[in-house]
Order: C-alpha cells, then structure tokens, then sequence
C-alpha cells in the first residue's frame, strides 16, 4: 500500500525516472543538474493528489529551492527522518565528524531518548539530505533541523524542557513538532502564551493549540 503522502512530509524520495516529475512552474537548469548529481526529493506540506507525491527539489543555495509531483511509479525509495535516526545514519557518512551539524546528532541522539522520545524524532532539512544522498550540502551556517512526530498532545513544561536541552548543544537547532493538524516550532510552543503559527497542508494558521485545530 503506498503511505499516505501527509504523513511522510520531511522524508527523502529516491527518483528512478527524472522526466517523470511534474513541475509546478518551467524547470530551472540548478534544478535538473542538482538532480543529476543526486536523484533525491524531499516530500513537502500539501494538499494530496491522488498518485502523486508533493516534492521539494533543492539545490545548493538558500534560494534555489522549487515544487514538483512525483508520480509513484518514479519513487524508488522512500528515506524517513525516524528511520534516518534509527540506523544512526551519521555513524557511516564518510567524514562526518569532521562537520559540526552531523557530529552532534549523537549528542541529539542522547537528549530524545533522555526525554522518551528516542524513535520519533530525526534529522531534517541539509543534514537529513546529507545522510540519505551522501552529497555535502551543510555549510559552516547551516541549522540543524529536526522534526519529532507528536500525535499525541505534549504539555509546555515538557516541551520548555526539551527546547533548553536542545539549546545546550553546540549547534543551533529548529525543531518541529509534527502533529495530526500540521507543525509548529518546538521553541514557539514551549513559550507561547496565546496563538501560535501552524504549518498545515493549506497554508499556515494560527491556532491557539496545534492539538486542538
């Protein structure tokens, strides 16, 4: 059964046919030669189409960054954030102790399961693409973005606690939380006192409690 495209924002699509993505807008030369170096999409926050996955391509700036569909039938492997940190995926990237963003995910390994979180959380953004690719693509300015699957309510205190250790590392982290609704940043919920920004399938809302949309 193929998983439900909502649920897997933030995973890694391996493409086996590169003519077969769709473009929501005329493709730009960064982004069939990124792909040429490396065949991976990220699935991104949208409203479903059946057949279809909602994509991401990145290139090697902030700035190149473009949609697209993926049809099922040119998706040859599907690499999520959880089971990016479940392999330790960091302990076999060549070289990885050499960068600061993937040197930490042990320390950040440590922290999760400290706080009962140990297999819902995993690396995202460059650092995620990083380790499913094995194409460089962190630089000394990079976050480290993370997501941890919420499906169930998680109260502020618990959250505030997780954000201060999380702040504790060497690195800048951004940490989502990914509920049933959409995401919010783990640094604003701990600390929000009235409406909050929701990242949800169309289009950001702001919500008193990601939990309660």
């Amino acid at each position: 059964m193929r998983p439900d495209s909502a649920s897997c924002v933030h995973a890694l699509l391996r493409v086996s046919d590169l003519e077969a993505l769709m473009w929501e807008m005329p493709r730009p030369d960064w982004a069939w030669q990124s792909l040429q170096r490396a065949p991976w999409v990220v699935v991104r926050r949208s409203v479903p189409r059946a057949g279809l996955w909602p994509v991401g391509v990145r290139g090697a700036s902030r700035m190149q960054r473009c949609a697209a569909w993926l049809p099922d039938r040119a998706m040859a492997a599907c690499v999520t954030p959880q089971s990016l940190a479940a392999n330790r995926a960091w302990r076999q990237l060549r070289d990885g102790d050499a960068n600061p963003m993937v040197a930490v995910l042990e320390e950040v390994a440590e922290v999760l399961a400290a706080h009962g979180h140990g297999k819902r959380w995993g690396p995202v953004g460059s650092v995620g693409f990083e380790l499913a690719s094995a194409l460089t693509c962190t630089t000394p300015d990079s976050d480290l973005d993370l997501v941890l699957s919420a499906d169930q309510p998680i109260s502020r205190i618990e959250a505030a606690g997780l954000h201060a250790a999380l702040s504790k590392l060497s690195v800048r982290i951004d940490m989502l939380l990914e509920t049933p609704h959409g995401a919010v940043a783990l640094s604003e919920y701990a600390r929000a006192e009235g409406l909050m920004l929701l990242r949800c399938a169309g289009g950001p809302r702001l919500v008193s409690g990601p939990w309660t949309v």
